[in-house]
């Protein structure tokens, strides 16, 4: 009988490494300590709880979650939304929004969030909206529980998403909860700057860093460059991202360059969520139309700091996801023409950057945030997605999905004959 989750794991054994080879990776207090060529049958007898026999199994840094919405997540079917763009999307969810109660928030953000973990997410940033209405704490409030509540399987940060039309004392009454950073959608304000300059000066004043809904649109506002010249005096380290970025995807070389340099001075994290800026963007275009991602080559070739995430998953913004870190890696490399490497990297290690996370991995001095996927290499995992998986979340095992499949045999060679 198999020893019950979480479970504290010193030795992976015989694991394979995304640049080949074998190896077997020692773990203390939750950091890999070495990684050393493995010699399968080396540990016969070896059948200690602490150790996880990965044969078979592609080892990878976990994917980290920049930019999720789990008080959204999973209401698609509640609410039947009709299909469409951003702002009939907005539409449905407010309308719906003042129905819910902090309990069915909470219980549609933790099955959300565990779904994520199953899959090999490790750690989620979420957006959490400043509710309009009576009751703006409602979705905050039930975030920080979940949160709580899973703490230790899973790590969550949490985002007040504050629209412009919410007043600044409902912001700061969902961060005296404990919410960890000021964001917001100042491109969707009748004034941008203003908006921007708003949020900003909250985030400053408290000492808080900011994750911003920046220019998500073809066209419109461009505010991401003010925002990056505005937090140029933060302290160095200060959490400063920006999700979705999509009007940059359709600037010039002579537009977009000094924006990234702008980027770059101010060393703000660029999310991109590709399933759902792929889903909204572009219904007003009868052919021809853009793909709705951010300049993705660009921002790699500059040395911006480049997270991906999912963002929504089955609700108004969009109906479909799987809550899988390959989902989004696939997306990258077939929409937005990263190699492998680049794209899982940008679920991985990129989103941790941006979420100023400490390194992780299968290195030494690394943490031991690990996913383990049954592929025989990265191009294999990413484009099966094999649901066989182990999760480690500092060093311990919180996760283990299995499949069992059955396919019928071939026909006998005497059977082919006779049906001919």
């Amino acid at each position: 009988m198999a020893a019950p989750l979480p479970r504290t794991l010193t030795l992976l054994r015989n694991a394979t490494l995304p640049e080949g080879g074998l190896a077997d990776v020692r773990i203390h207090d939750g950091t890999v300590v070495s990684v050393e060529p493995a010699y399968p049958g080396a540990h016969p007898d070896d059948r200690s709880d602490t150790t996880l026999d990965l044969t078979g199994h592609l080892l990878l840094t976990a994917p980290a979650e920049p930019h999720a919405h789990l008080d959204k997540a999973l209401s698609w079917d509640l609410i039947r939304p009709p299909m469409g763009d951003l702002r009939s999307a907005i539409d449905a969810w407010r309308a719906y929004s003042a129905t819910m109660t902090a309990e069915s928030i909470a219980d549609r953000a933790r099955t959300q969030a565990l779904s994520m973990l199953a899959n090999g997410i490790t750690a989620i940033r979420c957006h959490v909206d400043v509710l309009l209405g009576p009751e703006p704490l409602r979705g905050a409030e039930a975030l920080v529980r979940v949160r709580d509540e899973l703490a230790g399987l899973i790590d969550i940060e949490l985002v007040a998403l504050a629209g412009h039309l919410s007043p600044d004392a409902d912001l700061e009454a969902v961060l005296d909860l404990g919410i960890e950073l000021v964001g917001g959608a100042p491109h969707l304000a009748p004034d941008p700057a203003a908006d921007l300059g708003r949020l900003l000066a909250i985030a400053e004043r408290r000492g808080l860093g900011v994750d911003l809904h920046t220019d998500e649109s073809l066209d419109g506002a461009l505010t991401l460059a003010q925002y990056a010249r505005s937090v140029r005096h933060r302290p160095a380290g200060t959490s400063l991202t920006a999700g979705h970025c999509v009007r940059l995807g359709t600037l010039t070389a002579a537009e977009l360059d000094p924006i990234i340099e702008e980027v770059l001075a101010s060393d703000i994290g660029i999310v991109t969520l590709p399933i759902t800026n792929l889903y909204l963007q572009a219904w007003e275009h009868e052919h021809s139309a853009p793909r709705g991602l951010t300049a993705l080559r660009a921002l790699l070739d500059a040395g911006v700091r480049l997270g991906a995430g999912a963002d929504n998953v089955r609700d108004p913004f969009n109906p479909v996801g799987r809550s899988d870190a390959l989902e989004t890696a696939s997306l990258l490399v077939t929409a937005g023409h990263l190699t492998l490497d680049e794209a899982y990297s940008a679920v991985s290690d990129g989103a941790r950057s941006v979420m100023r996370l400490p390194p992780a991995g299968a290195r030494p001095g690394a943490r031991a945030e690990l996913l383990a996927v049954r592929a025989a290499n990265l191009a294999d995992a990413i484009a099966n997605a094999p649901a066989d998986r182990f999760v480690i979340h500092d060093g311990r095992l919180v996760a283990h999905s299995e499949v069992r499949r059955t396919v019928a045999p071939l026909p006998t060679p005497s059977l082919l004959l006779e049906s001919r």
